[in-house]
């Protein structure tokens, strides 16, 4: 496979996780709206599906009664919106040069690990349903595997011009280069 190719496949693959980080960002905004909306969704399956929908349900009834009490609160969600798209525009770092920001998406994949112990510890602490925990799992498992492939092939880049190269001090360049 040509370097080219691979550079297509890394920026397919980053451009799914920066569609991924832009959406869970901007979904977290409006959330009691799309609480009610989900709600709504599952009318039809509630009696097949009770645990999910009393959880929405409660989930949703948390949302309206900390917005009407104590709207601070949810300034947190605030900011883990504005984590997301941060995170999304760390990743236009590694579309434009692979191998010089490879450890953004090594970082992604830590992230993406972290995950686990995080949903797995705090869940229970926060008295998250099991099933939830999954659906936070997810998230895991949605992102890893993209970066994973992307970083494949940078590292198949990398070695394919020669290994690692840092980058040149600016002493170093030629004046008609700079």
């Amino acid at each position: 496979m040509s370097t080219e190719e691979r550079v297509r496949r890394v920026r397919w693959w980053l451009a799914v996780v920066v569609v991924g980080l832009f959406l869970s960002g901007v979904t977290a905004f409006p959330l009691e709206i799309e609480v009610r909306w989900l709600l709504r969704a599952l009318d039809p399956v509630a009696d097949r599906l009770p645990a999910l929908v009393a959880w929405i349900e409660r989930v949703h009834t948390g949302l309206v009664e900390t917005g009407d009490r104590h709207p601070f609160m949810l300034y947190g969600t605030d900011w883990l919106a504005f984590a997301h798209l941060v995170l999304a525009v760390a990743f236009w770092g590694p579309l434009r040069d692979p191998v010089r920001n490879v450890w953004v998406v090594q970082l992604g994949m830590i992230a993406c690990a972290g995950i686990v112990p995080l949903a797995l510890i705090c869940g229970p602490i926060r008295d998250i349903p099991w099933f939830w925990t999954l659906v936070d799992l997810s998230f895991a498992v949605g992102a890893f595997p993209p970066l994973w492939f992307a970083y494949r092939h940078i590292r198949r880049i990398e070695a394919a011009q020669g290994g690692w190269q840092p980058a040149r001090p600016v002493a170093e360049v030629p004046a008609d280069a700079r």
